[in-house]
């Protein structure tokens, strides 16, 4: 598939920066390089997102292991072991051959980050992503997380749904520093990281979100998704106790001059306390946070 679909190019254009998005697309390609594989398999958390073959709803799910959990498998294959529990919204897209996936895998302990975006395949073990794009982000934006524990007894709380949020949910959104963003589109789907100082995330109504969208590396693959479909999963998370937030519903952006502004409705809230068994140590806040 190529780098850039319709709406991509409409968001560069608009922008006039098509030509620096032709020379920064050359770096996604279809192979996952010895240096991915390498820190894939360094890797306890990847966040995958997709639409649920159901509803259609685009959520995003973090998944996680002991290192090596994720390996490449192939020069195109990323395998994962383990998945979701059974009551995550994506659990029927993984076991779907052939839905469109994005993933990210972002390491805070380093600011490095991959994405791999293809089609899934179910595995006895778990489930693979045979890749259409493989590419490595800048660090921008990144808060940087010295250390990571894993935490075997620490128990997932039930999960709790609704259609908008409740005041702590909304706390957890508002002191959030950093969120990871699914879209899709007609050829594929793709996860994004999104950071910034606590409270970049503004919360404008129990189901209203609105955050900037900083300079970044001129592709505008999410927006550029959006753009050609509003569908959108937002996971939050938090970094100590391992409570997970997500979302899913409609997003669009707005564009004011040289600045973007993106406002997401929320259809369906869902809110499950301890849920990953990792504990990482405090932030240090980019230099980049605006």
């Amino acid at each position: 598939m190529g780098a850039y679909h319709a709406g991509s190019r409409a968001v560069q254009d608009l922008l006039g920066v098509r030509d620096r998005a032709d020379h920064v697309g050359r770096s996604l390609g279809q192979d996952i390089k010895p240096v991915a594989a390498a820190f894939l398999e360094l890797q306890p958390l990847i966040v995958v997102g997709a639409a649920d073959p159901g509803t259609g709803r685009v959520w995003a799910s973090p998944v996680t292991g002991r290192p090596g959990f994720v390996r490449a498998t192939g020069p195109r294959r990323m395998s994962v072991a383990g998945g979701p529990p059974p009551a995550d919204p994506l659990a029927t897209a993984l076991a779907t051959p052939g839905v469109r996936a994005g993933s990210i895998a972002l390491d805070p302990r380093t600011r490095r980050r991959m994405r791999l975006n293809g089609r899934l395949r179910p595995t006895p073990r778990g489930f693979a992503v045979d890749a259409d794009q493989v590419f490595s982000n800048c660090p921008k934006y990144i808060q940087r997380r010295e250390s990571c524990a894993w935490v075997p007894d620490r128990e997932p709380g039930t999960p709790r749904t609704a259609g908008e949020l409740d005041d702590a949910q909304a706390g957890f959104v508002a002191a959030a520093d950093t969120f990871f963003l699914a879209t899709v589109h007609a050829g594929g789907a793709d996860v994004s990281h999104r950071g910034g100082n606590p409270g970049f995330v503004r919360v404008l109504s129990p189901r209203e979100l609105a955050w900037p969208d900083y300079p970044g590396n001129a592709m505008f693959l999410t927006l550029g998704n959006l753009r050609a479909d509003p569908r959108a999963g937002l996971l939050f998370l938090d970094w100590a106790s391992g409570a997970t937030l997500q979302l899913t519903g409609e997003a669009h952006t707005e564009f004011t001059g040289d600045e973007r502004t993106v406002r997401f409705t929320v259809t369906e809230a869902v809110h499950t306390p301890a849920a990953l068994p990792l504990r990482w140590s405090a932030p240090e806040y980019s230099p980049a946070n605006p």
